[in-house]
């Protein structure tokens, strides 16, 4: 009786035993069968759709409303321009598809800094590791911030240019709600990129489908292929090099889902589906839009025009032309949300290998966010903007 008394007296006290126990009380930590420790990981919340979102979400930001001008002066005609545009998206594609691969094969987060240090070692993954944290996306991300603000308070100043105290202060104000967002919940963040880049879709379908009417009505002289290759300039091999990385930049944020893989559900499976369905029908959207602009304005007029869009508004949406100006800031506050989401998952990977703090690759144990990395990201940019 006193053996039987003891043998259960060590069996509640084994270490597998409290193991069991404590981990019973913490939802979102996972315990190794072998190890008594207890790690926090970030969940798999992603799915296709709010995979697709990312992708889309990152691709449609501020370049569709600003890059068709200088795709137009550099390539010298309509259709080339066209043709450009639609190599673009080519290109891109053949990107993903490489990154559909890596993503499979190198199942981590971090994108490009995963399979550089996997490939190239660590000192390859350090130096683009550093210069992306300090330089690379914190750039990227204010001026898509500051561009926010400025299509914002476009409807409090119409006839001047805000002020910079104005759009600086809107700035900040986005980047620390955001911040706030995707620290709190992953869910939350991923649902605001669904519906931003729904309503950039929407936007934009709106440009295509005006645009389509308008080829209805016999308005399409510049489309004509008589029109459409009629050359005001030669263009250069410099100067074809430039228009294509005009409309490049218009379609930058292709490979953004693969900073964010481990948190994928299922992304043998989606990663590559993700990929398939958002760079063809960016394309299309892209393509069709840029025709559309062409229905309503002459090469001239497009060239002249600082912001397309809005200009396209107002030469056919009449009333509705406040509009544009709404759509490009939802369509840069998306973008805004993806390059927070991704950009801290770049931190989190960097931290996690050695190459940053140890610090940045906490997690909070409640929302399961890499809180330290959002808050670094949100700094450099509050650094930036200011």
């Amino acid at each position: 009786m006193a053996v039987e008394n003891q043998l259960q007296n060590s069996s509640k006290s084994s270490p597998g035993h409290e193991q069991t126990a404590t981990t019973q009380h913490l939802p979102n930590a996972t315990a190794s069968p072998d190890s008594t420790t207890e790690k926090v990981t970030l969940k798999k919340e992603i799915g296709l759709v709010s995979a697709c979102a990312i992708i889309i979400g990152n691709i449609i930001g501020s370049g569709i409303f600003i890059s068709p001008k200088g795709v137009l002066e550099h390539s010298g005609s309509v259709g080339l321009a066209l043709i450009i545009w639609v190599i673009g998206g080519g290109v891109s594609a053949l990107g993903s598809l490489c990154y559909a691969e890596l993503g499979v094969t190198i199942p981590k987060s971090g994108g490009d800094y995963s399979y550089v240090t996997e490939i190239f070692g660590g000192l390859a993954g350090f130096l683009l590791l550093w210069s992306a944290v300090l330089i690379m996306y914190p750039t990227s991300l204010a001026v898509i911030a500051l561009t926010f603000s400025n299509y914002v308070l476009q409807p409090v100043f119409p006839e001047c240019i805000p002020p910079y105290d104005a759009t600086r202060v809107l700035s900040i104000v986005c980047l620390l709600l955001l911040t706030w967002v995707n620290s709190t919940s992953v869910r939350w963040a991923t649902r605001i990129q669904d519906i931003f880049t729904a309503g950039k879709l929407l936007a934009l379908g709106l440009i295509i489908v005006v645009g389509f009417m308008q080829i209805f009505k016999g308005n399409y002289e510049a489309l004509k292929p008589s029109n459409a290759f009629n050359f005001w300039m030669t263009p250069t091999v410099g100067q074809l090099a430039l228009a294509f990385l005009q409309g490049s930049f218009a379609f930058s944020g292709w490979n953004f889902l693969n900073y964010v893989t481990e948190e994928l559900v299922e992304p043998r499976r989606n990663l590559p589906r993700a990929i398939f369905i958002s760079i063809p029908l960016v394309t299309f959207v892209y393509t069709f839009t840029n025709i559309a602009y062409f229905t309503a304005m002459t090469p001239e007029e497009l060239m002249s025009s600082n912001a397309v869009a809005v200009t396209f508004g107002e030469k056919l949406l009449g009333y509705f032309s406040w509009i544009m100006p709404v759509s490009v800031a939802l369509s840069t506050f998306g973008g805004i949300n993806g390059y927070l989401f991704t950009s801290s998952r770049l931190c989190f990977s960097g931290a996690r290998e050695g190459h940053l703090p140890s610090l940045l690759a906490m997690i909070h144990f409640k929302y399961c966010t890499p809180v330290p990395a959002l808050l670094v990201c949100v700094s450099i940019n509050y650094i930036l903007v200011n």
